[in-house]
């Protein structure tokens, strides 16, 4: 029996929340594979290359699991009521709701993630609670049906989880031995907990305008959105 996996994506998607993910769930035994966008047309990525969506939100069947990615372009996506509806819907009957990094974000606009443990990315990670949510400070956050990855590379540790999940801990470690997932990076500096405080402040600095549009999204979703 197939296993229904959607993604949905939209212009300026993080490329590698999206495909570190579907790397590793495209290749659970029997896994079909849906790329969901508004419109079936290249959807630009964060980081140059063109992206091409399968299904529209209205040719998309039901979803076992649908994951929603980050990136900039989640701006858009949390006042869009047509790809909003679609995750409703979606989620009435999904087996898994799912998000990695800002992907969360959607979830929480959409009024999935009220009174869920999740996570994102670090530098977003309080905002969280303005959607209901409990923000949980781990890579990968399950409660429930629902399933919440950090930032970006986070996705792939996400899919391993999730494959862990619906094909057990054989069929997940031949993904990860596939996939030579074996990371051992040359500096120890992926989280604020362990990089350099100036470092921190740095990136923050670099995010600040970017965080502060988000912010001024979040508030107007969060003012018209009843408690």
């Amino acid at each position: 029996m197939s296993l229904n996996i959607g993604f949905l994506i939209f212009d300026d998607v993080t490329q590698l929340d999206f495909t570190g993910p579907l790397q590793v769930l495209s290749r659970i035994p029997d896994a079909q594979i849906y790329i969901v966008a508004k419109e079936l047309r290249p959807i630009q990525s964060d980081c140059g290359p063109f992206l091409m969506p399968s299904h529209t939100p209205d040719t998309c069947p039901p979803l076992d699991v649908i994951c929603v990615p980050g990136g900039f372009g989640i701006d858009a996506v949390m006042e869009d009521e047509a790809l909003l509806n679609f995750l409703r819907t979606q989620a009435e009957g999904a087996r898994y709701v799912t998000s990695v990094c800002t992907g969360a974000f959607v979830l929480g606009a959409a009024g999935l993630l009220k009174g869920v443990k999740a996570t994102t990315h670090w530098a977003y990670h309080e905002a969280l609670s303005a959607f209901g949510a409990e923000p949980v400070n781990e890579r990968v956050v399950r409660d429930g049906r629902f399933m919440t990855g950090g930032g970006v590379t986070a996705g792939i540790d996400f899919g391993l989880v999730m494959a862990r999940e619906i094909a057990g801990d054989t069929v997940a470690s031949a993904i990860q031995l596939g996939v030579e997932y074996d990371p051992a990076p040359v500096l120890d500096s992926g989280h604020p907990d362990r990089a350099h405080p100036a470092l921190v402040e740095a990136v923050n600095a670099r995010l600040a305008p970017r965080i502060a549009t988000f912010n001024t999204v979040v508030e107007r979703i969060t003012d018209r959105t009843p408690a």
